[in-house]
């Protein structure tokens, strides 16, 4: 960009004026600009047609090279005018663009922008606010009350005693000095048993606090765990399960020092720092109220500190949240990695993470260092301040030696009770501000109060036969509402018949059985299952009427016996697991491990179709009246396949029951009584496989794909 301006020849013209400030106007607005650090000026700045030798220096020659510009290269040679280049105001200037970012208020203290997020938009838009969280977590331990008693007297009798032991401390140096032997013999008695019942209370005070803290982690960890598995399936779709273990684990035992360390240490020192201001009062009012101001300063500071540490404390915990769930994401995906060669990648993601929790604990250790020299600087003012006025109060008659020597000692005494209660306030809106998350999950509302339309319990039926009918179904998932899922599905299922559900990957298959189970709720329309709506049939017991095996079950860490039970209300027998186990075409393999059905299970041992075979057989011990298999033998072998599709038959025809199959393999869902046949939401075909055939559709076209694919 060149800025061209042309002048008459004679420089006593008023346009020559005109164009010479123009000049040094530009000449100045490229030097701001070069002067700041953040910015660029690559163009160079032309004036052709002008005669002076004066303002040659805006030719082609003066281009910016490097990004940079030289002030020399703008000097102003006019005696009358500013003489830019020599000038030191512009590298002060210099200079205070590079400091400003690093005062206190500047940019880089904003702990947001910092980390590439909009100013002033925390995480959550209602933080929790101090009173609240500290009577919520009061609500956990309140049946405490005789623990916290015992807590909250020792700890008064303390204060008492050690706020006591300075006034009688001076009095016994000051009657030793003067010889007053009787004085000195009670003073001394007197601290003796002052100490030794401020230690004892501060040890019984301790403990007590100590076990109502341990109280309260569990506590808030059971309450928090048991509103995590009472969430609405889609709670989990937004939620990284890395971030709620975080939640769990290190939010809660971040909090763990609340009662047992800050909250009972600030009732102390406040307790302290009254009885301090007291004495001095009675002392000498006018150095009290001098020390008050002192600690009127140092709260001032601590306002700003305190808040500025609450944020850093919450955003420091939201990162190390996000770090524990890349590293959970990729342990638990450790053989896709491998198998990519991702290693440095993964690692480089992970370090992301924590250059945040560096840059935020970077910002907080300067805050804190601020809030040191301020509150150093004040205290050291205070003594320097007591040891003049009393000296000049001693001059003058005033006050005495004595006197003086027990001001100095409360004086620091309340100073420093100031100090730890703004400290260990300061460390508790740290804790609380880390750990805002916990009292808004703590907040959720459970799953179960949604449910049989606000009643307590939903309708349990004396017997299940297993209709089921679909009636104007849509849905669509909570975080994608524009993105239908289903549209108007309608269709039944016959009570004892094979119903297999067939269609493209991704076409809705798999989300009519979520709806089934009322993972979800559907957007819109009926679901009836033995013409009850299944909004009104109690949510426990339907599930427990429905056998339900996944393509990708993801096994229990617990021994195998253990996972083949689990779920069942009702005893069972050894027996029993096996027969399940060799029914699911699992006995064999369960009996090659070394312990058996003992053998615990982890992600490595046993393959995915073994894996299918287990859940197969838990969902056979359950003995459902409504048996789903989705793609639940994708993972088998063809043999496996066979017997357990023999089975399958079998065990349908010898106990009424309704079974839905989901399944890719054609192979599968030949025998299957009606087949729904679904694309892009919607049901397309509906039959029997040979009718299905005839009509050369959907589902013939996916047979013959299959049929061609493994000719």
């Amino acid at each position: 960009m060149a800025i061209c301006l042309t002048s008459p020849r004679t420089h006593s013209s008023p346009e020559f004026g005109k164009l010479r400030s123009t000049n040094i106007t530009i000449r100045k607005l490229h030097l701001n600009l070069a002067f700041n650090s953040k910015l660029r000026f690559p163009y160079s700045i032309s004036i052709p047609n002008v005669q002076s030798r004066k303002y040659s220096h805006f030719s082609e020659s003066s281009s910016v090279k490097g990004g940079g510009v030289s002030p020399e290269a703008y000097q102003d040679d006019d005696d009358d005018g500013p003489q830019i280049g020599d000038s030191n105001f512009d590298k002060l200037k210099e200079w205070v663009n590079i400091v400003r970012p690093f005062i206190p208020g500047g940019s880089w203290w904003n702990l947001y922008n910092a980390e590439g997020k909009q100013d002033g938009s925390p995480t959550s838009a209602n933080p929790v606010s101090l009173p609240y969280a500290l009577a919520r977590m009061w609500t956990l331990v309140a049946d405490q009350r005789w623990v916290l008693c015992t807590a909250f007297a020792a700890l008064a009798i303390a204060a008492v005693a050690e706020i006591s032991i300075p006034s009688i401390l001076a009095a016994s140096i000051f009657a030793a000095h003067s010889g007053n032997r009787d004085v000195f013999q009670g003073n001394s008695k007197l601290l003796v048993f002052l100490c030794f019942t401020s230690g004892i209370c501060s040890g019984l005070r301790s403990g007590c606090f100590a076990v109502a803290n341990t109280v309260l982690v569990k506590r808030m960890r059971k309450t928090l765990y048991s509103i995590l598995l009472d969430q609405d399936f889609s709670f989990f779709r937004t939620e990284a399960v890395g971030d709620l273990t975080s939640r769990l684990g290190t939010d809660c035992q971040r909090l763990s020092h609340t009662f047992g360390g800050n909250l009972h240490l600030i009732v102390r020192n406040l307790l302290q720092g009254t009885g301090a201001f007291i004495y001095l009062v009675t002392l000498s009012w006018p150095l009290a109220l001098s020390t008050m101001v002192i600690c009127s300063l140092l709260s001032v500071i601590f306002l700003f500190y305190g808040r500025y540490q609450k944020k850093a404390a919450k955003l420091s915990q939201d990162y190390t949240a996000s770090a524990n769930e890349v590293a959970t994401e990729t342990l638990s995906l450790i053989r896709a990695v491998r198998a990519y060669g991702t290693e440095r990648q993964e690692v480089e993601r992970f370090v992301q993470q924590l250059k945040n929790i560096a840059l935020v604990g970077i910002r907080e250790s300067a805050a804190n260092g601020f809030w040191s020299m301020g509150f150093h600087s004040l205290y050291r003012f205070t003594q320097v301040l007591a040891v003049l006025l009393g000296g000049m109060s001693i001059l003058t008659g005033h006050v005495s030696a004595e006197l003086l020597t027990k001001y100095v000692f409360y004086c620091e005494w309340l100073i420093y009770a100031a100090w730890r209660v703004q400290d260990n306030l300061s460390s508790l809106l740290q804790s609380v501000g880390a750990c805002e998350k916990i009292f808004l999950l703590m907040n959720l509302s459970s799953n179960d109060q949604l449910l049989s339309k606000g009643k307590k319990y939903g309708v349990k039926l004396s017997k299940l036969r297993g209709d089921i009918d679909f009636v104007n179904v849509s849905f669509h998932y909570p975080s994608q509402n524009m993105v239908p899922v289903l549209e108007n599905m309608n269709f039944s299922i016959r009570a004892n018949e094979t119903t297999a559900i067939v269609g493209v990957s991704g076409s809705g298959k798999s989300t009519l059985i979520n709806l089934l189970l009322r993972l979800y709720e559907q957007t819109d329309g009926q679901i009836f299952i033995d013409h009850f709506s299944h909004r009104e049939l109690d949510i426990r017991w339907l599930r427990g009427k429905i056998g339900f095996v996944g393509q990708d079950p993801h096994l229990f860490n617990m021994d195998i016996k253990s996972n083949i039970c689990y779920g069942c209300n009702r005893n069972i027998r050894q027996e029993d697991i096996e027969w399940a186990a060799k029914q699911a075409y699992a006995h064999n393999f369960i009996s090659s491990l070394p312990n058996g059905y003992g053998t615990i299970i982890n992600d490595n041992l046993l393959s995915r179709g073994q894996k299918q075979c287990i859940a197969l057989a838990r969902a056979i011990l359950r003995d459902p009246e409504i048996l789903v298999l989705d793609e639940a033998t994708s993972a088998l072998d063809a043999e496996s396949e066979y017997y357990i599709k023999c089975f399958l038959q079998s065990f349908k025809i010898k106990t009424k029951r309704t079974v839905i199959v989901i399944a890719q393999r054609m192979s599968t869902v030949e025998a299957a009584d009606n087949i729904l046949v679904i694309d892009g939401g919607k049901i397309v075909e509906h039959g029997k496989h040979s009718d299905l055939l005839r009509k050369d559709g959907l589902y013939a076209r996916l047979w013959r794909i299959q049929a061609n694919a493994w000719a």
